[in-house]
């Protein structure tokens, strides 16, 4: 990103095309494997203590993933534009939508970056044995010192995500071969347990909040939309990245379950913030845990990294369409959006204030819920724009989309019938958006140059 200066002296931005298939990979793997894959396994296993129900959840949360990613391969190769997902359904669906779904979008990924932070934090807590106080402090220690190395600028940042994914990838890596190659049990002989006599809605209460931790493990497969215009060959490079990437993660995810169940039961890993380190402090004793926190801290900070390019992404766009305030379009030299960089900072240090299981829960709501309107928008874009190029088609649609959408819709009925409080929290901050549109809309409007 940089700025150029008009006949005027006036800055104008233009987001530069140099980033490749390496940068999308990494990006997914960066935002995707976080702490969702290090906190969810626990409360999965307590909510779905049966190896078949356990994993199940794990594939439905893939398979939905992947076909999610095949109608958005379609729209980000449609409309390269850097934003996210907002830019799809502003086009398809009309400013209002766009609206709605680029703050949500906007406020869920720094909820991201928060989740991240807290884990980081508890970690730190845990290897200097400080007291539970000092989670937030070191929460928004973590979000501040991401934010001021991409102030620097994205050349730095961009190579911060790259080291840091590879970093990400071995370390879980080299903990699923040493889990491998020590454990001795069958996950699917081993953790099947008998059940007592559960109704058919507290089952399916179960599975619903189940995938709400996978979904928001999972998320973070379309990371390289937000940058589409950055992309060199939005055509070829963006399906290449979510795919590659949506692959690599599953794959690491299925392999890191089977991997932790061949260790530990999942009675053993049940209730636990922690399953990899009950893992791996069954194998090297005392100073497993603290060797697992150490990888969390360095590894998190990818995480973090990834989140906070993208939520600044976001609010850019929403700046340069007329969403939000145009001062967010501005940059500095090392090309970053300042002021969108910095209140993305911010939302995500106010949501550190919350916990754990409540963001994630706010979280999975919207991410499936912006998904939801993508899909209706590739719908609306597949009859406006019948006559532009695309590179990518997604693989057969309607039948594909329409799965992936008959699924969101059903997760988001679940989650408003089994989790009250979290979908009546979620609802009303989307109950007050078209008051904050039409505010919104008319600041910029007065504002517009003549």
């Amino acid at each position: 990103m940089t700025i150029e200066s008009t006949s005027r002296g006036a800055p104008r931005i233009r987001l530069l095309a140099i980033l490749g298939v390496g940068f999308g990979l990494a990006v997914i793997v960066g935002n995707t494997i976080g702490a969702g894959i290090l906190r969810s396994p626990g409360e999965i296993a307590t909510r779905l203590p049966s190896f078949p129900l356990y994993i199940g959840v794990w594939i439905a949360g893939a398979v939905y993933a992947a076909l999610g990613a095949n109608a958005l391969a379609e729209l980000g190769t449609l409309i390269p534009r850097s934003g996210g997902q907002f830019v799809f359904a502003r086009r398809g669906l009309g400013e209002y939508a766009g609206f709605v779904v680029g703050w949500s979008d906007w406020i869920s990924t720094c909820g991201s970056t928060t989740t991240a932070a807290i884990v980081i934090a508890e970690s730190f807590v845990f290897l200097f044995r400080l007291s539970d106080v000092y989670v937030r402090v070191i929460s928004v220690a973590a979000i501040l010192v991401v934010t001021m190395v991409q102030w620097r600028g994205m050349s730095l940042a961009s190579s911060v995500q790259t080291a840091t994914s590879v970093l990400k990838a071995l370390a879980l890596g080299i903990l699923v071969a040493i889990c491998l190659a020590s454990g001795n049990l069958i996950p699917w002989r081993e953790t099947a347990t008998a059940h007592g006599a559960l109704s058919l809605l507290q089952w399916a209460t179960a599975i619903i909040l189940s995938l709400q931790a996978v979904i928001f493990t999972y998320d973070g497969w379309s990371g390289v939309i937000y940058f589409s215009e950055e992309v060199k060959d939005p055509g070829r490079d963006i399906p290449r990245s979510m795919f590659g990437g949506l692959a690599s993660v599953t794959v690491i995810y299925l392999f890191v379950q089977i991997a932790l169940l061949r260790v530990v039961s999942l009675k053993e890993i049940a209730g636990h913030d922690l399953a990899a380190g009950v893992a791996a402090e069954r194998i090297f004793g005392a100073w497993g845990d603290r060797l697992i926190r150490i990888i969390i801290i360095v590894t998190l900070l990818s995480a973090i990294n990834a989140f906070q390019l993208m939520a600044t992404r976001v609010s850019f766009g929403l700046g340069r369409d007329g969403l939000f305030t145009k001062s967010l379009v501005r940059v500095n030299r090392g090309g970053t959006p300042t002021m969108a960089h910095f209140a993305s900072a911010a939302v995500a240090i106010v949501l550190a204030t919350g916990t754990f299981n409540r963001v994630v829960a706010l979280l999975a709501f919207f991410f499936v819920a912006n998904y939801t309107v993508s899909f209706l928008s590739l719908f609306v874009l597949r009859r406006k724009m019948a006559g532009e190029s695309r590179p990518y088609k997604a693989w057969g649609h309607p039948f594909t989309t329409g799965l992936a959408l008959f699924g969101s819709l059903a997760f988001l009925a679940g989650c408003v019938a089994t989790d009250v409080q979290n979908s009546i929290g979620a609802l009303a901050l989307l109950a007050v958006s078209y008051p904050a549109y039409r505010l919104v809309r008319r600041n910029t409007e007065e504002n517009r140059p003549l």
